[in-house]
């Protein structure tokens, strides 16, 4: 997946200046696509340059250079055509992994307090995904396609982060 996916993505559900995307971007498709403010605006521009969307002043502008951004017909046809196309199986990459291995070989490596603050990231990360869930998805009410979709994101999230937490707590029993 490519940056300017997630941010067309973005886009259509809200047109936004650079910065108001950023922190939208940091606030929910950041949770598993990370990219820096700074690479937001730089796919902006390649994405403007490219046709898929365009840029006019925003209307709380002033004397700024504030820009407001929206998807233009060739951005959604680009979008639509990702989407359709295959993805590939997600690739783990976990440096903790190797460390892991490193101490089965080593036996000598005390990695229990890197498990421990693992666990703490993990905690409040569940803790801040459930806030979510609670707050936008769990009061009885009808919810919409797109909403019962992004509630299913939010639910792979507080999954992962439980399974981190149970697998990271029975790993410091193995190391004990």
């Amino acid at each position: 997946m490519s940056l300017a996916h997630a941010v067309l993505t973005s886009l259509l559900e809200k047109a936004s200046s650079g910065y108001e995307l950023a922190r939208r971007f940091d606030k929910s498709i950041g949770y598993f696509w990370h990219a820096t403010h700074q690479q937001i605006y730089r796919e902006l521009a390649r994405m403007e340059a490219s046709g898929w969307i365009e840029s006019s002043s925003a209307p709380d502008a002033g004397k700024t250079r504030k820009r407001e951004y929206r998807v233009l017909p060739a951005g959604r046809a680009e979008l639509i055509r990702w989407a359709h196309a295959p993805s590939p199986p997600m690739d783990l990459r976990d440096e903790f992994m190797v460390k892991l291995r490193a101490d089965a070989t080593l036996s000598e490596v005390n990695l229990r307090p890197d498990i421990r603050r693992q666990i703490e990231h993990h905690q409040e990360k569940l803790a801040h995904y459930r806030t979510i869930e609670e707050r936008d998805f769990l009061h009885g009410r009808v919810l919409t396609r797109e909403a019962r979709i992004q509630h299913m994101i939010l639910k792979k999230g507080i999954l992962y982060e439980e399974l981190a937490i149970r697998w990271s707590q029975e790993m410091l029993d193995v190391l004990a």
